[in-house]
């Protein structure tokens, strides 16, 4: 069966074979293992409350337990920016008008921005792919919401998700040679490393403060902002079916899309309940349920096929021991599919 857990030390060398299978575009998920170890550390710290919520990097691993394989990770970091630089770029607009000549155009621009600075980040997403299957990629997204449902007091009240851009069949990223080559003189691939591992003076050095009118980006670069790559567009979908949206900033590298919501407008949030577990075949007609225990220290999470019956969740004998529960305990649960209501 799959779990999701919080992550622990011993997963390190198994996160960094994951990390070799990532490819650019994610920065918080390169194979180095000196910035793998540290969030690792860092994750194990924040699940046991040794560091303050606003450094904390929770990191959850989806555990096949058949065979103790590591079939994807995500995170969530308490807030962002607050000991380096978090940049975007926001999308604005300049008006010239000429009364004598009668003409009055907009243009789209392109502001560097810290504004998002202090937000919580969900990122890190990746699954496996032949655990490409099912409901897996869907419960991997969907168990972070669940999590800050259960622990809303350790996040602010922005919540934010930055997506990997368009990237051309060659890898190539159409923004990026349109505008940024033209100022960091070095590959995509390269400025992408120099930012995993948390160099980011050269932005604010190299990229020019004053706005960027989009009319002077060549017609590809101009087609890409805001859009996201192949495959991160079933990543998007489930996070705005969750209660986040675009709202006009975008990755200064590869103009991926920042989503953006408010944790209190949170489908989890809303719709999530506290129920008592109960042990116990399922009676009547199932839904698929994320069910995860109340433990900060060892957060865990299933996704069951199960009924609700009053204040109750009805779960078998090996969903509560992967919960590391116990008939009577009490478990948070939320509905798989938008669509359906567990309240």
């Amino acid at each position: 069966m799959l779990v999701i857990r919080s992550i622990v030390a011993s997963d390190l060398d198994a996160l960094i074979d994951l990390a070799t299978q990532v490819g650019g575009g994610m920065t918080t998920l390169k194979p180095d293992r000196k910035m793998l170890g540290d969030r690792v550390e860092c994750a194990v710290a924040s699940f046991a409350e040794t560091i303050p919520p606003q450094e904390r990097d929770y990191m959850f691993a989806l555990e096949d337990t058949t065979n103790g394989r590591l079939a994807g990770v995500c995170a969530i970091k308490g807030a962002v920016g607050l000991t380096e630089p978090f940049y975007n770029y926001r999308i604005g607009t300049l008006v010239h008008s000429s009364r004598e000549l009668n003409v009055f155009t907009r243009m789209e621009t392109l502001y560097l921005s810290n504004d998002l600075t202090g937000s919580t980040e969900l990122c890190s997403l990746f699954l496996q792919p032949d655990y490409r299957v099912g409901y897996n990629g869907k419960w991997l997204s969907k168990s972070r919401f669940l999590f800050i449902a259960q622990f809303q007091q350790l996040f602010t009240e922005k919540i934010i998700a930055e997506m990997r851009g368009f990237q051309a069949e060659d890898g190539t990223s159409p923004f990026y040679e349109g505008l940024g080559r033209h100022f960091f003189k070095m590959d995509f691939d390269h400025v992408d490393g120099l930012t995993a591992l948390g160099k980011k003076s050269f932005i604010a050095e190299l990229m020019p403060r004053q706005p960027l009118y989009v009319d002077y980006l060549p017609q590809s670069a101009r087609d890409v902002i805001g859009q996201v790559h192949r495959s991160t567009l079933p990543a998007r979908k489930l996070l705005e079916q969750e209660g986040m949206h675009y709202d006009g900033y975008v990755d200064i590298f590869d103009a991926g899309p920042v989503l953006q919501g408010r944790v209190s407008d949170l489908r989890s949030v809303r719709d999530s309940v506290l129920r008592v577990a109960a042990e116990g075949r399922p009676e009547g007609e199932t839904e698929c349920l994320l069910v995860s225990n109340t433990k900060l220290h060892d957060f865990r999470m299933v996704l069951a096929q199960t009924t609700i019956e009053g204040a109750q969740v009805a779960l078998s004998a090996q969903e509560l021991a992967l919960l590391h529960c116990q008939a009577g305990d009490t478990v948070r649960t939320l509905s798989l599919n938008v669509r359906k209501n567990n309240g």
